[in-house]
């Protein structure tokens, strides 16, 4: 991994973190023919959690690598919010379309590290 991906993942779970995300999964799929090369995957309780955590990564990454994703989709209903910085998606979920699409699955051959809830 190199450090420009290491600087963008750890802003996205820290930003994360700081809206009080659960269940945030970093899928590591640089061994795999994948859109991208990592997913990071949490989750919000609420519609407004949802978007909080989304605006929260935005910020941050904005904030501190002056990166913008280059798409965003979701934000209409918040039940699941995608975010693109190319190297990274970005998927904010509700719990339901979590557990129903479940995309840590969907690449299970890629190496899946889960970060700790906070609290």
């Amino acid at each position: 991994m190199n450090n420009e991906d290491k600087q963008l993942l750890a802003t996205i779970v820290e930003s994360m973190q700081e809206k009080k995300a659960k269940k945030i999964t970093v899928v590591d799929m640089t061994k795999l023919e994948a859109p991208c090369h990592y997913f990071v995957i949490c989750q919000g309780e609420s519609n407004t959690q949802v978007s909080a955590i989304a605006d929260s990564v935005k910020d941050g990454v904005r904030e501190n690598l002056r990166l913008k994703p280059f798409g965003t989709d979701g934000y209409d209903n918040s039940l699941w919010v995608a975010l693109d910085y190319g190297t990274a998606i970005v998927h904010v979920f509700q719990p339901e379309p979590r557990e129903f699409y479940d995309l840590e699955h969907l690449w299970e051959d890629a190496e899946i590290k889960q970060i700790p809830d906070l609290d």
